[in-house]
């Protein structure tokens, strides 16, 4: 919603002060298909052949996050920190064996599927699966299952910050392709020197607008909309940085209950359940049988 009052009031405050100052819109009206036509035109050409096919697909759908927000909401965290309350505590009661069916088949497993958005989350299944699968191979060093979780988690945030660092790229190369458009403009100019002055400075102002695109579009819009993606994926990174910190505070030997209070520390502050929430929360959760 923010977002699409920024564009409005951008592109209202911008415009509308240079027609209040007396600015003849039409003359940006006039030239701006062509000089859109050349900036956007470059800009494309050269996002498709600085990025893979799954970097193209990723930027389609941070921009919709850009505008939609981040996918976890606050029922989403409390959901994981209670499974990952009910992982831990079956493990501590009943032992790593205990967990092997839930681990291995996690879409038919009791535990999972009692929190269907977290198990619709591929990474976050297999990330909290592949842990328990390491501790179940005895494999209950704290210090190497974290550092192993770090390896998962700074290869998939960077993974995931792949959209945002290539739109980000595009920004940057706007104002020069806006000086592309506008010296193609001058050059045209300079091919009708002969014309009066009222033509060649129609045509200059023209050439402008190719200057005034590329940077309007690089720093009004792609560039905070980069910003705004990075922004977004920040956030839901820490999603599995709950999972990290919970099953490593289990390692440490911390009971179920102190392990999820550990991450709960990790959740954003806009969605993080207070210490009775939670607690709430996981009073209601029927024993695994």
């Amino acid at each position: 919603m923010f977002q699409i009052i920024g564009i409005v009031l951008l592109f209202g405050l911008v415009f509308g002060s240079f027609i209040i100052s007396g600015g003849n819109l039409g003359v940006i009206l006039h030239a701006m298909p062509t000089e859109m036509m050349a900036i956007c035109g470059a800009g494309t050409a050269s996002f498709l052949i600085a990025n893979s096919m799954t970097v193209i697909k990723g930027c389609g759908a941070g921009l919709g996050k850009a505008f939609k927000g981040p996918k976890w909401k606050a029922q989403d965290y409390r959901d994981l920190l209670s499974l990952l309350f009910l992982l831990t505590k079956t493990m501590k009661s009943k032992g790593v064996i205990a967990l092997e069916s839930h681990i291995e088949n996690p879409t038919e497993s009791t535990i999972f599927s009692r929190f269907p958005n977290v198990l619709k989350d591929h990474f976050a299944v297999d990330f909290i699966c592949d842990t328990l699968r390491m501790m179940t191979m005895n494999l209950e060093d704290p210090h190497q299952v974290e550092d192993a979780m770090e390896n998962q988690l700074e290869k998939h945030h960077h993974e995931a910050l792949a959209p945002s660092h290539a739109v980000q790229t595009l920004a940057d190369a706007l104002p020069a392709l806006g000086i592309v458009a506008a010296v193609l403009g001058v050059i045209k100019t300079m091919g009708a020197i002969t014309e009066p002055p009222e033509i060649l400075g129609e045509m200059i102002g023209g050439a402008l607008v190719g200057t005034f695109l590329g940077v309007f579009l690089a720093y009004g819009m792609v560039g905070p909309l980069a910003t705004r993606m990075k922004e977004v994926t920040e956030e839901e990174g820490s999603f599995y940085k709950i999972i990290q910190s919970v099953l490593v505070a289990h390692l440490h030997g911390n009971a179920a209950q102190i392990s999820v209070e550990i991450g709960r520390g990790n959740v954003p502050s806009g969605a993080q359940p207070s210490f009775l929430e939670l607690e709430e929360a996981l009073s209601t959760i029927p024993n695994e049988g």
